[in-house]
């Protein structure tokens, strides 16, 4: 199994980032600020456009370190990956089963089943354990829906008929997401989602997180072997991991929706640590994106069971098993794809 290591975030814009031997150096106005094994990571982050040496980025290419660039606003700009990892006959089975409807749509609606029921058991634990606090009644009758929902999925014939049933799951749920919101509901309030740009707090931090899955995502499936941007339920468009946002859909809800909703209860963030641009935009301030930043990474290090592998594992390292299993099943040691279900 791979071992769950760090991830580097540099948050501020003016670093660059260079290598010193085995380290990563992280400079300021040319002055050393600080540096990093490179054997104690997995990924480095970097916000912001100063940029990294040549020598650096050959650096975590050959050691398969993934070396993401973000803009100080979050929005994904780029990935440094080394050489085609995996067998090539796993990657061409991959790209022949991508062009073909039946396949597409068999893997497409496992990873639907996994993201419909996953967002209705956020829900369901939502009305368990706040029952005091929340509009049982609302959610009750929306995760309803969820299982009528879930019964489509399995009957879905075409690839746009599903993509229909996960847009109307996904507006199902976002119509009670503010319901899942404890504390601080007077200032971060829930009234759509919003993406390019995200119009609140809520929306800011969903969308933020959500980059990084996607990251976490694209990394685990060039880990097993296969080609990120090549999906079954994500069309093919140059430059989009669509692999990456087919593998990550079922764990949205409860990896990243239930580690914003617990920033926002927990009081970890606050409404002073945003801003509105004057296009209406609401961006976190570096100090926020730190907070996020750091409560992510001990989410990823928190334990859970995995329902399939029936073995316990970091939530971090999810998205990785889900890849492997991926895998498996394509090169057809596996009957079927199991997606994570979460209960």
């Amino acid at each position: 199994m791979k071992r769950l290591l760090n991830t580097l975030y540099i948050t501020s814009p003016d670093r660059y980032l260079s290598l010193d031997g085995e380290n990563i150096v992280v400079l300021s106005e040319k002055k050393e600020i600080g540096r990093v094994p490179l054997h104690n990571l997995e990924a480095v982050v970097t916000y912001g456009f100063t940029g990294a040496s040549p020598a650096l980025m050959g650096a975590c290419a050959k050691r398969n370190i993934a070396l993401s660039f973000l803009s100080s606003s979050g929005r994904f700009l780029a990935r440094v990956s080394g050489e085609v990892c995996g067998n090539v006959l796993l990657r061409k089975k991959q790209y022949f089963w991508s062009e073909e409807k039946e396949r597409c749509l068999d893997i497409a609606r496992s990873f639907i089943t996994g993201k419909i029921y996953n967002t209705r058991w956020v829900l369901e634990r939502a009305t368990r354990d706040h029952s005091m606090r929340v509009d049982v009644e609302k959610l009750k009758k929306v995760s309803h829906k969820m299982k009528h929902l879930l019964s489509e999925v399995q009957e879905c014939d075409s690839l746009d008929r599903l993509r229909g049933i996960e847009g109307e799951a996904a507006k199902q749920y976002f119509s009670v997401f503010n319901e899942l919101i404890l504390q601080q509901k007077e200032t971060f309030v829930f009234a759509g989602r919003s993406r390019r740009p995200p119009l609140d707090a809520v929306n800011a931090l969903l969308s933020f997180v959500y980059t990084l899955l996607t990251s976490m995502s694209a990394a685990a499936l060039e880990t097993v072997g296969l080609d990120p941007y090549v999906g079954f339920m994500h069309t093919d468009r140059p430059g989009r991991v669509s692999l990456a946002l087919d593998l990550m859909e079922e764990l949205r809800p409860v990896l990243a929706d239930r580690f914003v909703l617990s920033l926002i209860n927990k009081r970890l963030v606050s409404p002073s640590g945003f801003e509105r641009k004057e296009d209406g935009a609401v961006l976190m301030d570096d100090d926020t994106r730190k907070i996020v930043l750091s409560a992510w990474q001990t989410r990823k290090q928190e334990m859970i069971r995995h329902p399939f592998l029936e073995e316990k594992v970091e939530w971090g390292m999810i998205l990785y098993t889900q890849a492997l299993l991926l895998a498996r099943y394509i090169r057809g040691d596996m009957d079927a794809y199991p997606p994570f279900m979460w209960k």
